[in-house]
């Protein structure tokens, strides 16, 4: 199998494990945990930041936020020093969630690298990280 198969297919069978827990424990919809998991760590970015972080379009991410804002899971606020840009913060039901993500991701991420030894768990992620990096890299050459 080619690396792009290969990657899509470990990508594609590890988001759909995640997404079924996501669904069943913590009543998320698809690109909710994505959110929860950029928003723990970034809290407070506009719309196009968050959209950057989470690697998707800003729109997609619009439709994403509108549902995460009716679910009670962040809420969207203007800062005094910018009053044109919303910003999104996570609310204690939003942190809630997040934590709740955390918890399966690093289950599922068990899960599918417990045959690998730590050594081998340590270069594997080295090696995702360089090609992402480069992968990046080349994007920023042909913008």
């Amino acid at each position: 199998m080619s690396f792009h198969y290969t990657l899509m297919k470990t990508h594609s069978l590890l988001r759909r494990d995640i997404m079924a827990r996501a669904r069943a424990e913590l009543h998320l919809t698809s690109g909710q945990p994505k959110v929860l998991e950029a928003l723990i760590h970034h809290e407070g970015q506009d719309q196009k930041t968050l959209a950057a972080i989470c690697e998707i379009e800003p729109a997609t991410l619009g439709s994403i936020l509108l549902g995460m804002e009716k679910a009670g899971l962040i809420e969207r606020r203007k800062k005094p020093d910018n009053r044109r840009s919303l910003y999104a913060y996570l609310t204690p039901e939003g942190k809630k969630k997040a934590l709740g993500m955390a918890q399966i991701f690093e289950e599922e991420d068990e899960k599918v690298l417990a045959p690998l030894s730590e050594t081998e768990r340590q270069v594997l992620k080295t090696a995702l990280e360089k090609v992402c990096h480069q992968m990046k890299k080349e994007r920023s050459l042909h913008a």
